[in-house]
């Protein structure tokens, strides 16, 4: 079990698991889940770092298929900038490896935004942890869980 999952399992929340076997040589993790779980990819959300200034981590929650706009995570977080994080700084601060990053379980609970299209779904998939591992989860339940902000996060 991995962290997320443990985290899920302790406040009761309902998920499901959904495993495939990872392609080492994929760096694109995100469409390779939509690929072989046979997923949208407006449903698929992946887990990006990004550094606010001064020094500050939050995460980001959003579809696959989309990019990411630092400047509406920048105005969402009240900074005057932000950044990408190094991939060793993202898998320092989550405990998790890239491209198996989970919004659940990290080290610590960091400030968090969903995008707003997460209102589109009764569920969504998130990584599990690891990679080759996805989780089916209720929005909600992700929000509430993360004390997540909701909001337009795309470009």
């Amino acid at each position: 079990m991995t962290p997320a999952i443990n985290l899920l399992k302790k406040h009761k929340y309902d998920f499901k698991i959904h495993k495939y076997d990872h392609d080492p040589a994929c760096t694109n993790f995100g469409d390779e889940a939509v690929e072989k779980l046979g997923l949208d990819s407006k449903q698929v959300y992946k887990t990006l770092l990004v550094e606010l200034s001064p020094k500050e981590l939050v995460v980001c929650v959003l579809p696959v298929c989309n990019q990411l706009s630092l400047k509406e995570v920048a105005t969402i977080f009240g900074a005057k900038k932000s950044s990408m994080a190094s991939r060793d700084e993202a898998q320092k601060v989550t405990g998790y490896l890239l491209g198996g990053i989970s919004p659940l379980g990290q080290k610590k609970l960091l400030r968090t935004v969903l995008d707003e299209t997460v209102k589109n779904f009764s569920t969504i998939f998130i990584s599990g942890g690891k990679r080759g591992l996805d989780i089916e989860v209720k929005p909600k339940d992700l929000e509430v869980l993360l004390k997540a902000k909701i909001g337009k996060i795309t470009a």
